[in-house]
């Protein structure tokens, strides 16, 4: 078992923290760049529906979601495994929403309507995601 100790990718706090900003904000961003791309028009005010929709899922879901992302980072102990940096829980749910995202691209829903749905998946990640880089830039500044 010692081997499988030595495998493992640890990472500080810090790093631990940097990955979860990163994938949120990356992830986020490739949402909303997809879906803004997937119909052949999107017009002004789905994608400010979209925004708003995004924004109401990251203060009432999300936000919540982040914070408790980075207490349970925060609470591992220094050079934790990179891949902990979700729950396993988080890592299933990280699986489903990307099955429900290729069976809405493969549904008959319109793809405007899917459209703003990524987009406002992707920006209530991309907002949220500023909790995590707040706390990463903190940890930072402290060293």
């Amino acid at each position: 078992m010692n081997w499988l100790a030595r495998l493992k990718p640890g990472a500080s706090t810090s790093t631990n923290l940097l990955a979860a900003a990163l994938m949120w904000s990356f992830i986020g961003l490739y949402l909303m760049m997809r879906g803004y791309l997937l119909p052949t028009a999107f017009p002004g005010v789905f994608l400010a529906l979209a925004l708003g929709l995004g924004a109401l899922k990251a203060f009432l879901v999300i936000e919540r979601a982040a914070r408790k992302n980075m207490a349970r980072i925060m609470a591992r102990p220094d050079g934790g495994c990179l891949g902990g940096v979700y729950s396993w829980g988080m890592w299933a749910l990280v699986v489903c929403m990307m099955l429900v995202g290729r069976l809405l691209r493969n549904s008959t829903v319109p793809s405007l309507v899917v459209g703003v749905i990524y987009v406002a998946v992707g920006w209530s990640l991309l907002w949220s995601s500023r909790l995590i880089w707040q706390e990463w830039k903190m940890r930072k500044a402290l060293r």
